[in-house]
């Protein structure tokens, strides 16, 4: 098994000058695809990332995993990325702090019931146990919560949490001992096109002539697919998060719990707790800077559906960005314009839990392969050739 500590970045005064494949963005979607590919026999990759790898959107000290959606192909996406996850101490070879404490949504009105139990039958019949529960066996689950004016929930016990910034570490070593160039703190300045093709790509420490470019910036994505002249609607949001101080007695092992109305959500994370919630006020921009005024959001939430949280003391934050799309569902596919420009983007909040099956699909895109699902539904042409997209429930 490999080390957790840092990678040891690639701070190159020039890139090599021509690659099969060049990755731009150096999280957890790019780490993973960059993975895949090597195991597929692909060599001559770049990945580019303008600061340290991880440190976009990929860098939440902790990412839910989980299989429970509304959209069959999240579905997919997420249980096959829950198994590869579970697999990861040996392939690629990491640990990455997974504890599979499930996830539980808490509803407090019918409409959501009835949405979350027409979804969790469409969970089963793909193989996810999830299941509706009451506000009892909710309660036995995680004891924090009050059941006033619960309705239901809903538990999967194979769903969780791990490190983000350990995935993309065992991701980006295991590419990197395959030969992969990982060429951190390097900027994409420039695409150059000519025909239908994307030819070169041009960076801070200078240009990159290539076959193939795959898009993985994350909320960055609109600006690098503008360069190439392809349309990908991709907005940054910013989302925050908290963490409590250790806790004596310490805290019972719990679920990811998410109180659904409000988004407010809460698990286990070190010796204390950690509190997140979506500031539905929230404007776009790249601002990352962490507001403790966004806590008394938190605390209202909890006051109504876990009174015990409220008023824990709290010992710092972060915030980092979303990468959000008109529905909420992922951009992946090839541009019909110049097929050899691919992407990977858009996820919303739940890139990280679907990144082992993305690098999947992306590297059979790649390669001409046929990927293990149909992910044409997902292609960013969907907003605008009139075809029906599918917003996704389960957003948190």
């Amino acid at each position: 098994m490999q080390g957790s500590g840092p990678l040891s970045s690639s701070v190159h005064r020039a890139v090599p000058s021509s690659a099969d494949v060049v990755v731009i963005g150096g999280g957890v979607m790019g780490a993973s695809i960059a993975f895949h590919l090597t195991e597929a026999g692909v060599r001559n990759i770049v990945v580019v990332e303008r600061g340290d790898l991880g440190r976009g959107s990929s860098g939440k000290p902790i990412g839910g995993v989980r299989a429970q959606f509304s959209d069959p192909l999240n579905i997919e996406l997420g249980s096959r990325s829950l198994r590869a996850y579970g697999d990861f101490p040996h392939r690629p070879g990491a640990d990455i702090g997974l504890d599979t404490v499930g996830y539980l949504f808490l509803l407090d009105d019918e409409e959501q019931a009835s949405t979350f139990e027409a979804a969790v039958a469409l969970q089963n019949s793909l193989g996810v146990p999830s299941r509706m529960i009451g506000a009892d066996e909710a309660l036995r689950l995680c004891p924090y919560i009050s059941t006033d004016g619960l309705v239901a929930a809903v538990h999967s016990p194979t769903d969780g949490h791990a490190r983000p910034g350990l995935v993309v570490q065992g991701y980006a070593r295991a590419a990197a001992r395959s030969g992969v160039t990982l060429a951190t703190h390097t900027a994409v300045t420039g695409l150059d096109t000519a025909g239908e093709r994307v030819t070169r790509v041009h960076t801070s420490h200078g240009p990159i002539v290539c076959g193939t470019v795959i898009c993985t910036a994350g909320a960055w994505s609109a600006q690098i697919g503008a360069m190439a002249g392809v349309d990908l609607p991709v907005r940054p949001v910013r989302r925050q998060l908290a963490f409590t101080e250790p806790l004596a007695p310490p805290a019972p092992r719990i679920p990811f719990t998410i109180d659904f109305s409000s988004s407010a959500y809460f698990h286990n994370s070190d010796d204390g707790l950690l509190f997140g919630l979506a500031d539905p006020g929230q404007e776009d921009g790249f601002d990352t800077t962490w507001t403790p005024q966004w806590l008394e959001l938190f605390r209202a939430a909890a006051r109504r559906r876990a009174p015990a949280l409220a008023g824990l003391r709290t010992v710092g934050g972060w915030a980092g960005l979303y990468e959000v799309t008109p529905d909420h569902n992922a951009l992946i596919g090839r541009s019909a314009r110049l097929p050899n420009f691919l992407y990977a983007t858009g996820f919303s909040g739940h890139g990280f839990l679907q990144a082992p099956a993305v690098g999947e699909v992306v590297r059979d895109l790649c390669l001409g392969r046929e990927p293990f699902t149909d992910i044409s539904p997902l292609s960013a042409d969907r907003f605008h050739h009139g075809a029906g997209i599918r917003p996704e429930a389960h957003v948190v």
